[in-house]
């Protein structure tokens, strides 16, 4: 099983939220086009979509700072 420093990942990152919805968002993303392409692999989605992120192929938007 391949191990993800999540610290690594978080760097730069303002919100954990964003990165945790931004990586579920792109795995499903990933799914679907596997499956449209009826693509097979061992590979799971959601370490795809990490290494996407880790990897800075993709960037995760993230909300601005409100003050209230």
């Amino acid at each position: 099983m391949k191990k993800v420093n999540v610290d690594e990942l978080f760097e730069g990152k303002a919100s954990r939220y964003a990165l945790v919805i931004g990586v579920a968002k792109r795995a499903r993303q990933i799914t679907q086009d596997f499956a449209d392409q009826e693509i097979v692999t061992d590979d799971k989605a959601v370490l795809l979509a990490i290494d996407e992120i880790k990897n800075h192929k993709i960037n995760i938007l993230e909300p601005e700072d409100v003050d209230r």
